[in-house]
Parts: structure tokens; sequence; C-alpha cells
């Protein structure tokens, strides 16, 4: 069975590889969720704003609108996603982009932030629960958590949906037991919930295998052609092709986002 250092060290390597493509056909794509938890943050109190799994950091644009005195620091354990973050925040004074696991933080940040911001890395984690009572203990009081993740059940019909039909009927189903164990793991740390809501926007896709091509290359199962082999992605695409629509694919995907402050 692969232990926890060997999974993280495939992610990683998985967005090293993936880096690019995601900022080019996923980044655009996410914006809306982006600008959603930014904005779910409002007022703070004194202190670091950190944003875990920043990936190419999409963040910091709108991080710095509102929030220009700030240290914000974006952290990745992908070294190919911190070589575009760095790229991005280059020359703005009081921005760091570091690399690390974000599934637990160092101990320099616990009670200091006055906000935890993440969108679409809390799933990636070997444990999300874990993670998450992590970034909470990291909030100074007063502080906001807002986190957006991809939930069990994304939509009933589209591109996400039909994926997962195909995956699953290769591969054993992943544990989501984790996603109902969010709210202790906010609680725990003496912070209360403030929302927890499904924001759905559209999205669209030139075609079936630009969604694909896009997912397996330049998004989440990277890691996973890595682990599987090009052979078996490439028997995934066929039948996922063979079930898909066919021209330009809309659809509108539902993300769970968590307000916290503690």
């Amino acid at each position: 069975m692969e232990d926890r250092a060997e999974r993280l060290a495939r992610v990683a390597r998985g967005w090293d590889e993936a880096a690019e493509g995601y900022e080019a056909y996923f980044v655009p794509r996410f914006a809306p969720w982006v600008r959603a938890a930014v904005t779910a943050v409002g007022s703070l109190p004194d202190g670091p704003i950190l944003v875990p799994c920043c990936g190419t950091f999409p963040e910091f644009e709108l991080l710095t609108e509102d929030f220009d005195d700030r240290e914000i620091v974006g952290l990745d354990l992908s070294p190919g996603m911190v070589r575009l973050a760095r790229e991005r925040v280059a020359g703005r004074a009081g921005v760091t982009v570091v690399e690390g696991d974000a599934s637990t933080l160092d101990a320099r940040w616990t009670g200091r932030c006055a906000a935890i911001v993440s969108v679409f890395g809390l799933q990636q984690l070997p444990e999300p629960d874990h993670a998450l009572d992590s970034w909470v203990g990291a909030l100074c009081p007063g502080g906001r958590l807002a986190v957006v993740f991809w939930p069990d059940g994304i939509e009933e019909t589209g591109p996400f949906a039909l994926l997962g039909e195909v995956v699953r009927a290769r591969t054993p189903a992943s544990d989501r037991s984790w996603e109902g164990r969010l709210p202790a793991a906010i609680t725990g740390r003496g912070a209360t919930i403030e929302r927890d809501v499904d924001l759905v926007y559209p999205m669209s896709h030139p075609d079936a295998a630009a969604f694909f091509d896009a997912f397996t290359r330049s998004g989440p199962l990277r890691a996973s052609t890595l682990a599987r082999g090009e052979a078996f992605m490439a028997e995934l695409r066929e039948e996922f092709l063979r079930r898909a629509v066919a021209g330009e694919w809309h659809h509108e995907p539902r993300a769970r986002m968590v307000v916290a402050r503690r």
C-alpha cells in the first residue's frame, strides 16, 4: 500500500507536470470560485494571510486589491506550481511563495494568521479534515477561514459526472468520509462556521476531448496517469469520448465553500 510520503511525492510530481497547462486551462475557468473565496473573508484583524495549496496563486491579484498592506504567503507542495506562482508575484513587496506541505502547517503559523484562503486544494490532500484542523489552528483570534473544494457529487450530468463514472468503473472508490468530518475539524479548534454553502457557476469546454486531455494532463488526474500509465488513461479516454456529448460542452459544476471565524 502506498504510504503518505509516497502519495505526496506522486501528487507533487503530477502537479509539476501539470502546472503550465493548469494555469492556461483551469485558472480562467475556476476564477469565479476564487473571487468568491477572497470576497468571503471580509474585514480582518492584523496578521498575515496564508494561502495553502496556492498552485499558481490566482488568489494573489484579488487579495492584493483588498489587502495591499498585508503580508501574503502562498504555500504549495509542487515545485512546478511554486515556480509559476513566484513569477506571478515577482516584484510585489510583502508577497512570498513557499514550497512545502500544506496538509500540516509549520508551528510558526500557529495562532498568527488573519486569514486562511484556499481554493480547490483541500480535496487533493491525504487527510483533508486533518489539514483543515491545522489551518484553523493557524488563525489568530478573529481570523477568518474561506475554503472552497469539490464535494462528493459535483454534478449529476456533465463532464465531471461522466469522468467520475468512467474512473469509478475501473478503480476503487475513494474514501469521501472526510467531508462529513470537516465541521468538527473547524469547531474543535474553537472556530465558528459562518457559512457552509454550495457555489454553482457556468463552465464551458471546446469539446469532450479538450476537457479530458486537460483534466488528465493538466489537472487532478495527472498524478493518476503517472501511477497507472498512459495505456490505462487511453482506455479511459476512449470510453469517455464514446459516451460524451458532441461539440462544445456547457455545464454548471457545484463547489462547496466553508467560511469560519476563530
